[in-house]
């Protein structure tokens, strides 16, 4: 390999082969190969969306944090926190009956993030 290719190599200049690369690789003691289709890592898991956390909960999409955050004029969302202090501090409100799915999976979000055990009950 010549000095001007090495030079390129180490400028990171698009022209140079993958051979040259390879053979730098060797000299430096790196180890490069191809893996074949067989030893490919597998697809990541399917997450479970239905558990995330939003960035902003809409407070229409909730009914039950909409009623225990009637005090609460022209908001239309709430940070994550926010929702969880106003779930905690009226827990003694909620309507467990009234309570949907989706809602359910957002007071189970979060308070694993923010609460454990609830604070102010």
């Amino acid at each position: 390999m010549s000095r001007v290719t090495l030079h390129r190599i180490e400028k990171g200049e698009p022209a140079v082969t993958m051979g040259a690369y390879a053979n730098a690789m060797v000299v430096l003691g790196l180890n490069f190969g191809l893996l074949p289709q067989a030893e490919q890592s597998p697809p990541p898991p399917v997450l479970n969306r239905g558990e995330w956390i939003p960035a902003r909960i809409r407070l229409q999409e909730y009914p039950q944090l909409k009623l225990l955050a009637w005090q609460l004029q022209g908001v239309e969302s709430l940070s994550p926190l926010e929702a969880w202090n106003i779930y905690d501090r009226n827990r003694r409100h909620l309507d467990e009956q009234g309570l949907t799915e989706h809602e359910r999976h957002l007071i189970n979000a979060l308070q694993l993030a923010f609460g454990g055990e609830s604070r102010h009950v």
